[in-house]
């Protein structure tokens, strides 16, 4: 899988946190803020896959987050490591 594609994965998962309504509302807006970092062409990918597990480790253990959203984070925290080291 290319950096590309794992970009458009990540994606596709903030999309889905941000269609769950089941989702508290500071995660959502977290995901967003993620997803417009994603989107900067202006930075280069790894920057934005660090900038955007900065704001994953911020809302990781909050304890309002439902346990599916909980294992969606982490699958794409350790996307963005991946990214970010250039592996």
């Amino acid at each position: 899988m290319t950096i590309n594609e794992t970009v458009e994965e990540c994606t596709a998962i903030l999309d889905s946190i941000l269609d769950d309504t089941s989702v508290p509302r500071n995660i959502r807006r977290a995901a967003d803020e993620i997803k417009n970092i994603l989107s900067d062409q202006n930075e280069s990918i790894p920057f934005r896959a660090a900038s955007s597990l900065n704001i994953l480790n911020k809302i990781t253990n909050d304890p309002n987050m439902p346990q599916h959203t909980r294992t969606l984070i982490w699958n794409l925290a350790s996307q963005f490591e991946m990214i970010s080291v250039g592996d």
